[in-house]
């Protein structure tokens, strides 16, 4: 994998914490031509365009949105245009909007590439250079979008493949297989000095005995910091995981914010969200224990964070890692919070640094409506 970085021109507020939304939605995906697609595309695009409708009218405090997140595999590929229209008419300057599109073929990503190539030179090379060394073409492709609203307007459109090869590495057939994605962004704001990525699911774990996409992260981060005194400031991962809780998360969250073998200052700070699918996901022919759900917010240890046990959030330390977590519960819902500064608190505050600012349940007659204290029990 390949670290791209690109500059972008978005003029947040200095010294004030950001504001992030992720949509957690479900999936229903079906076997296809292209690998998996949605089952009921017209629908998930209706709730799609709920959430960008809410984000647009940016009622009470989500005008001060920055960060929209949905799932992975989210957006009906048929909608792809409909969505860069909205986002680039509706939305806000300075907003960025991060959601995974149903899978194609290479051949047609390649052709999104072409067509977006004043920001994908390099990662036009990189898929020529597979596409020369063999039949490729028609394999699927898992990919993302992180579509970029600037400071002046312009809507910036950024693609990425996934990396890891899903369930397809099981298959004896060849065209069973997903395209491995060769390159990862990493977007330097500029005036704001906020740097941030977007990965897929499991491109965060992947990993063979000589390589490693989250210990590449930690380098280049740390390479930054030494160059520019600039970090990591925040990394997004989308999902449609039904193993959110998997070990193999805890153990690589655990080595990115305590590694004590070397020093890590590029990712000291990095506030790490995972966007996931809601319990009401399925998989066509695809057993699932235990459901869906759950999206949540890693920071540094440093940043203090109270004991919580409630119905749609909860605070722990994700089985003994050296991190504080928030994890939401798994319903389907609209989680809005704050990204929290990337320096230490002064231990003599008790002010938390991460707040829950709202969450939306959706409601047939009424759309998106605030889940409020009543509905916020003890777990």
């Amino acid at each position: 994998m390949q670290i791209v970085e690109k500059e972008v021109n978005l003029e947040f507020p200095l010294g004030h914490h950001l504001h992030c939304l992720v949509a957690q939605i479900p999936n229903h995906l079906r076997r296809s031509e292209n690998g998996w697609a949605l089952a009921d595309p017209d629908r998930k695009w209706d709730q799609v365009r709920s959430v960008l409708d809410l984000v647009a009218a940016g009622k009470g405090n989500l005008k001060k949105l920055r960060f929209l997140m949905f799932p992975e595999a989210a957006i009906p590929f048929a909608r792809f245009d409909d969505m860069l229209a909205f986002l680039g008419k509706k939305f806000r300057p300075n907003t960025v909007t991060m959601f995974g599109v149903e899978q194609v073929r290479l051949r047609t990503y390649r052709d999104l590439l072409e067509r977006f190539r004043a920001d994908h030179g390099e990662a036009i090379e990189f898929v020529d250079l597979d596409v020369e060394s063999g039949d490729v073409l028609e394999m699927p492709v898992n990919w993302c979008c992180t579509a970029v609203k600037e400071a002046d307007g312009r809507l910036r459109v950024f693609l990425e493949a996934k990396s890891h090869p899903f369930s397809g590495e099981e298959f004896l057939d060849k065209f069973q297989d997903l395209y491995r994605g060769r390159h990862f962004f990493l977007f330097r704001s500029q005036p704001a000095c906020f740097n941030f990525m977007t990965l897929i699911c499991m491109d965060y774990l992947y990993r063979d005995l000589y390589a490693s996409n989250i210990k590449q992260i930690i380098d280049h981060a740390n390479r930054l910091f030494f160059t520019t005194r600039q970090g990591l400031d925040a990394l997004f991962v989308i999902q449609c995981n039904p193993k959110p809780e998997h070990r193999a998360y805890q153990e690589v969250i655990s080595g990115f914010y305590g590694e004590y073998l070397e020093d890590t200052p590029g990712v000291r700070e990095t506030i790490t969200v995972f966007g996931n699918t809601s319990d009401e996901t399925n998989l066509e022919d695809v057993a699932i224990e235990g459901g869906f759900g759950h999206s949540f917010v890693v920071i540094n240890p440093r940043h203090k964070l109270a004991a919580v046990q409630r119905s749609e959030f909860a605070t722990d330390d994700f089985g003994g890692a050296p991190v504080c977590r928030l994890r939401f519960g798994p319903g389907t819902r609209l989680y809005y919070f704050n990204l929290p500064l990337h320096h230490e608190l002064d231990p003599r505050t008790s002010r938390v640094a991460l707040k829950v600012h709202s969450i939306l349940r959706y409601a047939e007659e009424e759309g998106w409506v605030r889940v409020t204290g009543p509905e916020m029990v003890d777990a």
